[in-house]
């Protein structure tokens, strides 16, 4: 089956010289307008669209029913949301916050992701219990294969060869990896408590996992299969969502429950330290300087702006209903 998205060039590099305009309620010199913050609200069905040169939400963009993440195209012109109980995609111009397109068609895709040769598109079917996988040629989304998987596909990650999606299941607790080349199953392993997000190491020698369920990060080696558990980081109760500073040493979780946000060294696998974080965090994105960090509050209805060296809440903006998947064109590295 086809999923017609519209024509894009493959493979089109971002522009360089982009400077940060974070000034938290002051225009900073720039040659360009500042690339809009997107939150997107579960329950509200909507993307909240915030201008990061005053923190005012700008305009509010209709979805389809419960948006919860969100990808950017390989050639960036375009972010994905992954429109869940919809069975949609929403295709909108990262930089001027236009609705380009709606794909109708796709089952249940709660979160997503490209995979680093920009070949294959997969998501979760978080209701559903499979996983999707597309090829994608730069026009045109196929579904290739439909895997079946254990209760409530969350979150996945995809290796930087692009030879294997590994997913957890957060209701059967378990972590599958699945070969994209044959998309067939490679193997299944049982984990802690509700595993949420994953991370892997750039050398694709570690996979992190939180535990929602729990208050810790498993650290599995995938260079066996199956993989096994080689280490446990304790962080704060609900630990949930990941994002990489950028420096290639460290890396964000959120501890939804714990209202905490704790800095995780990569080179030892231990908690550097961790700061306060109000509503039940959830997904975050960092600023490209790498100097703050943006929280969607998942409980309070709100996006939270925290400096990043003091912990210190900065501001905090008044978005939809649950929100869950904030991100920003000008971002920090992934890595």
């Amino acid at each position: 089956m086809a999923l017609e998205v519209m024509h894009m060039n493959r493979f089109v590099s971002r522009a360089s010289g982009f400077a940060l305009t974070l000034c938290l309620g002051v225009l900073c010199s720039s040659a360009h307008a500042a690339t809009p913050v997107f939150v997107l609200n579960s329950l509200d069905s909507t993307v909240s669209v915030i201008d990061p040169s005053d923190w005012h939400v700008t305009k509010t963009i209709d979805t389809g029913k419960e948006p919860h993440h969100l990808y950017l195209t390989p050639d960036e012109r375009s972010m994905i949301v992954a429109n869940a109980g919809g069975d949609s995609l929403t295709f909108i111009d990262p930089r001027t916050a236009e609705v380009q397109r709606v794909v109708k068609g796709t089952l249940d895709p709660y979160q997503l992701r490209f995979s680093p040769d920009m070949k294959w598109f997969v998501t979760l079917a978080n209701r559903l219990n499979h996983v999707d996988i597309y090829r994608w040629d730069g026009q045109a989304l196929t579904l290739v294969k439909r895997v079946p998987t254990g209760k409530t596909p969350s979150h996945l990650w995809i290796d930087s060869k692009s030879t294997s999606v590994y997913a957890t299941m957060q209701d059967s607790d378990e972590l599958v990896a699945i070969d994209l080349a044959t998309q067939t199953l490679k193997w299944r392993i049982k984990t802690g408590s509700t595993p949420a997000d994953v991370f892997g190491s750039s050398d694709d020698k570690s996979l992190l996992v939180a535990m929602t369920g729990g208050q810790e990060v498993q650290v599995f080696d995938i260079t066996q299969s199956p993989a096994h558990l080689v280490k446990t980081i304790p962080t704060g109760q609900g630990a949930h969502s990941f994002r990489a500073l950028g420096d290639g040493q460290h890396v964000l979780v959120s501890n939804r429950a714990a209202n905490t946000v704790s800095v995780i060294d990569l080179p030892t696998l231990s908690v550097e330290r961790s700061f306060a974080a109000p509503g039940g965090p959830d997904d975050m994105e960092i600023s490209m300087d790498r100097k703050t960090v943006y929280v969607s509050s998942r409980w309070i209805k709100k996006l939270s702006i925290i400096d990043l060296a003091s912990g210190k809440l900065l501001k905090q903006i008044n978005v939809g209903k649950s929100p869950h998947g904030v991100w920003t064109l000008e971002h920090a590295p992934r890595q």
